[in-house]
């Protein structure tokens, strides 16, 4: 906290900050750059380190907190209710029940389908979901694709609730011609360089297109360097596309994604993901990659697809013919999330579901396969 990188944190700022409104006391154990304040947005900052390798980073440092929150337990000072956030977790979940704080896990994306996975990692994963299914008393799913991915697979029930969307009714263009751009003269593209975010495709489909406007990149991966070696050499010297690395500045990402002709969004095995909501409530023009979770979040009309180099060349080359349509469906895409991907919304399902879990409504039960 603040939140500024990654959908998590988006969301555990977003929710926490309207059930510290509501008047409930929320707890947030962060890792990496301090707030100065010990409390945020009403909710309690605590922070611990974690060990900066790809594969203990979140187990360590969750691993930390869970000890830290145990420790407040024992004392009668701990949580009501414990929301853990990405199912590779789970191992550490016994924890929490043998101090018998009720535990809601938010199960994420398909983690395991992630290339910067090895056989091990992906082992792993597929491990920490079937412990995610047993020792949580509530499995959280932000798309209907993971809900359906948990039944099918474990045969368990889970609770949907979406992510929200900030909608963006004035945006800073002023940030634009800052950063050298101007409304509708771009396309853009925002993603951590992971291949499953197909930003090689994005860049190589650009290339191959006769876009006249430039290809604006936003994005990078701490473990990721073979695979941004990869994007950078299919982009070659192509003048068109310019790689801005990470954009901290949130005013001026909001206003790139505004002021885009298109937003290319490559995403593949997450659930709903949040650069996909905030382009729409940007008004962005999207054009997803087409999976059954981009489908799923912009129905058949607020978006087009794409699923080869060819295909996003041709909606690229579209959009610049008649850029008029391009707008109309950035303004279908802001209207759909703002029906359907509502933070408020989103909170009171929380609210609700910690009500839920501390009255013991919800338990294991409720999640375990059905024999």
């Amino acid at each position: 906290m603040p939140a500024r990188y990654g959908g998590f944190e988006t969301a555990v700022e977003e929710i926490g900050r309207r059930l510290a409104e509501a008047g409930h006391e929320v707890t947030v154990y962060c890792r990496g750059e301090r707030h100065p304040e010990r409390e945020y947005l009403g909710m309690r900052l605590v922070h611990l380190p974690a060990v900066k390798k790809k594969v203990a980073e979140t187990l360590s440092h969750t691993g930390l907190s869970v000890l830290h929150a145990a420790g407040r337990r024992i004392t009668r000072r701990g949580p009501d209710v414990a929301l853990v956030f990405n199912a590779a977790n789970a191992p550490l979940l016994p924890v929490l029940r043998t101090l018998r704080i009720p535990v809601a896990t938010h199960v994420d994306g398909l983690e395991w389908k992630r290339t910067k996975w090895s056989g091990s990692g992906r082992r792993y994963y597929r491990t920490a979901e079937s412990l995610a299914v047993r020792w949580s008393d509530a499995l959280i799913a932000d798309a209907r694709g993971i809900q359906d991915y948990y039944t099918e697979r474990f045969g368990a029930d889970s609770v949907f609730i979406a992510y929200g969307a900030p909608i963006l009714a004035r945006p800073d263009i002023g940030k634009l011609a800052e950063a050298g751009y101007a409304p509708g003269e771009y396309h853009l593209v925002v993603a951590r360089f992971e291949p499953e975010n197909h930003v090689h495709l994005a860049v190589e489909g650009y290339r191959r297109s006769g876009a006249v406007k430039p290809l604006v990149v936003v994005g990078s991966a701490p473990y990721a360097d073979a695979y941004t070696t990869q994007v950078k050499e299919l982009a070659g010297d192509d003048p068109r596309i310019r790689f801005l690395g990470g954009v901290w500045d949130q005013d001026l990402l909001d206003a790139l994604y505004a002021g885009a002709l298109t937003y290319l969004h490559g995403h593949s095995v997450g659930g709903t993901n949040p650069s996909l909501l905030r382009a729409m409530g940007a008004g962005a023009c999207v054009v997803a990659y087409d999976v059954n979770f981009n489908r799923e979040v912009l129905g058949e009309e607020a978006g087009r697809f794409f699923g080869d180099v060819e295909s996003l060349a041709y909606q690229v080359e579209a959009a610049e013919a008649d850029p008029g349509a391009a707008a109309d469906r950035g303004e279908a895409a802001r209207k759909r999330a703002a029906e359907h991907y509502v933070w408020d919304d989103v909170a009171k399902e929380y609210e609700k579901l910690c009500e839920d879990l501390a009255a013991r409504r919800r338990t294991r039960r409720t999640v375990r396969p059905k024999k």
